[in-house]
């Protein structure tokens, strides 16, 4: 009998013998990719490498280059690791160890607080079972065989997990050497496929998350095919430290959090020049699109929130109040304050589409161990938008706000991916109208060549919508803007046009973001910036450095000359030397600073200094104003945005 297997590129391979394994495919392909093989996936499901196949199947062979090549290969290091963690310490008992974005964790009920010497001792206990490359096998159990197994080794959190598992699941245990753990997998075929590993972080953790449940030590690892990968990620960790948009913000003084008000940011002067500075070039960028600015309530009657369908979908996460016996909600969304501008006139087909635009402030209840500096606020700004369109425009705005959306992101050096999420498990509305819009955007994105993956599950309750992945200068990956598209609000709302047979049709709404929340993308630019802002978008632009107080005046009159072309300027008139003041210009990243003294005043003239590329000489007060104002004109990037985007 003969099993056929088709592989990605359509090809098809036939193997004798009533069964074939995935690592057998990968072999009768090449040594190549026997070699890289990390697991399978059959007929769209992850599997080991040792799965039997019985059957014809479409299958690829999962590496370390995919997003599952990386959970198989992590999911197995928390094995790893736990069972350097039962051989140091035999009366441990361990819990679950999932994998994340990058790495893995495994909350694990150890005998006492695990130290820095326990670290290094779990390390060295894994490289032995690396070195040892114990086989990986797999093991279906009943639910009885499972309990009794689990019981008679005192793994009694794994008996718990057990008992509370559906009847019909089907119950699986890996062993590698003398451990086993219970597990669904898939995993590595052996130990040895780790090369490099490191434990990065203990922190407490109670168990299922329960404060009134034992505290366990939840010990955080990564791990990679290569050292050389491994010291990357260690350099990107690092780095992202230095670049941490919390510390940053607080020495270039661009916000504060406080205590007054938790998780609302306050912006400072600095900072307030960055907003702004955003929120101007967002909204001319928009103005020449056809989009219209309108300003609506921050508080409004509960009753609008009922008709939205936010109040059943989102209360969790909104404020209220009661004033006079009437209840009020801030708005954390725009969408039904814009559907009730819609309502005000009578429109025509011939008025679509109809984009209005609002950059007003929005309030979310967030959790206090979700808030994260601006990257998770509670107060924010979004540069909202909703276009108001017939089906016919549906495809023309998707890709106008696309356009939109790649020469934002390009001018700041960010690259993007895009993600097609679909209806969540709790959505409004009917479903035939659900599939149309996430057939809708699906068309969209393959006529317009798009590049693009699945998101199953992650729209939002009133309809789907691609989500775009910000990469920044260290590798990380943002979620930014997002395009929904509904045809649920507009009937809610009974909203209409008149069409061109003179019946009413309800319009189809694109809501849409560039940035997001504001606050949480000047966050990322902080980061992927480290700081250093390009000229354009820099609160300081231009440091004039005096160096004696008879130079004052001369460096006033350049500052002048600088803000009469609205060139962000300063002089540093501190009796300080000249290199003090050089290096504190340096430290609060200003693009330009300028020295004065008494050749430039008589010259008229001052000596640059590039934050970039050093001192770039003497150059008269004219010229430096005509090459500053170009390359803010262009909003160019600098030689090392340049690079780390390439990066």
């Amino acid at each position: 009998m003969s099993i056929n297997i088709t592989l990605p590129d359509g090809s098809v391979r036939s193997y004798e013998g009533g069964q074939v394994t995935p690592a057998e495919v990968a072999a009768s392909i090449g040594k190549g990719l026997a070699k890289a093989a990390l697991a399978a996936k059959v007929d769209g499901r992850l599997v080991d490498l040792s799965h039997g196949i019985k059957q014809d199947a479409e299958i690829a062979i999962v590496t370390w280059d995919s997003t599952e090549g990386h959970e198989v290969f992590w999911h197995t290091s928390t094995h790893i690791m736990a069972q350097a963690v039962k051989r140091l310490f035999p009366d441990a008992q361990l819990t679950v160890g999932p994998t994340l974005d990058e790495g893995y964790f495994y909350d694990i009920d150890t005998p006492r607080t695990l130290t820095p010497e326990d670290v290094e001792k779990i390390e060295a206990e894994m490289k032995k079972i690396v070195d040892a490359d114990f086989p990986i096998e797999r093991k279906e159990l009943s639910r009885e065989d499972a309990i009794a197994y689990f019981t008679s080794i005192g793994e009694l959190y794994k008996v718990e997990i057990i008992k509370d598992l559906p009847e019909d699941e089907v119950i699986s245990a890996y062993t590698q050497g003398e451990f086993t753990d219970l597990c669904y997998g898939p995993h590595l075929p052996s130990t040895g496929k780790l090369k490099a590993w490191k434990i990065t972080n203990i922190a407490g953790a109670y168990w299922r998350g329960d404060q009134n449940n034992k505290q366990l030590q939840r010990l955080y690892g990564v791990s990679y095919p290569s050292q050389k990968e491994l010291d990357q990620y260690i350099f990107r960790i690092e780095e992202a430290k230095k670049r941490d948009h919390r510390r940053l913000g607080k020495e270039l003084g661009l916000f504060s959090l406080r205590e007054e008000s938790p998780a609302i940011p306050f912006w400072l002067p600095k900072g307030r020049v960055l907003w702004n500075t955003l929120r101007d070039w967002s909204y001319k960028t928009q103005l020449r699109l056809g989009y219209q600015e309108i300003n609506t309530p921050q508080v409004l009657k509960v009753d609008l929130f009922h008709q939205s369908g936010h109040y059943d979908f989102y209360k969790e996460n909104m404020y209220f109040m009661n004033q006079d016996g009437t209840e009020y909600g801030l708005k954390p969304m725009n969408c039904p304050a814009h559907c009730l501008v819609f309502s005000e006139g009578v429109h025509s087909y011939r008025d679509l589409p109809i984009r209005y635009s609002e950059y007003e402030r929005l309030h979310r209840w967030e959790y206090s161990g979700a808030v994260h500096g601006l990257m998770r606020v509670r107060g924010l700004c979004q540069d909202d938008a909703h276009l108001f369109c017939t089906e016919d425009q549906i495809e023309s705005e998707i890709m106008g706000v696309l356009k939109l959306l790649e020469q934002t992101y390009t001018t700041l050096g960010l690259k993007f991916k895009v993600k097609l999420s679909t209806r969540p498990e709790e959505f409004m509305g009917d479903i035939e109208l659900w599939n149309k819009a996430e057939a809708t955007l699906e068309r969209t994105l393959n006529d317009i060549k798009a590049d693009w993956v699945l998101n199953p599950g992650d729209g939002a309750f009133y309809g789907p919508k691609l989500d775009f992945d910000v990469t920044d200068s260290l590798g990380r990956t943002w979620q930014c803007a997002t395009l929904q598209l509904d045809f649920q609000l507009p009937l809610r709302f009974n909203l209409s046009y008149v069409d061109r047979d003179g019946s009413q049709k309800a319009p189809i709404i694109i809501h849409r973001a560039i940035f997001g929340s504001i606050e949480r993308f000047i966050g990322i630019l902080i980061e992927h910036f480290a700081g250093a802002f390009p000229t354009w978008l820099a609160p300081e632009q231009v440091r004039i450095l005096a160096i004696a107080d008879r130079h004052v005046e001369f460096a006033e009159q350049v500052k002048e000359k600088l803000l009469d072309y609205e060139v962000r300027a300063t002089v540093d008139s501190d009796h300080e030397k000249i290199g003090y003041k050089i290096r504190n210009g340096q430290l609060q990243k200003v693009p330009y600073m300028l020295v004065v003294g008494d050749r430039e005043a008589e010259t008229n003239s001052v000596s640059v200094r590039s934050r970039e590329a050093g001192d770039l000489g003497s150059k008269s007060v004219d010229d430096f104003v005509a090459d500053i104002l170009q390359e803010i004109k262009e909003k160019r990037l600098s030689q090392s945005h340049l690079q780390a985007t390439e990066a």
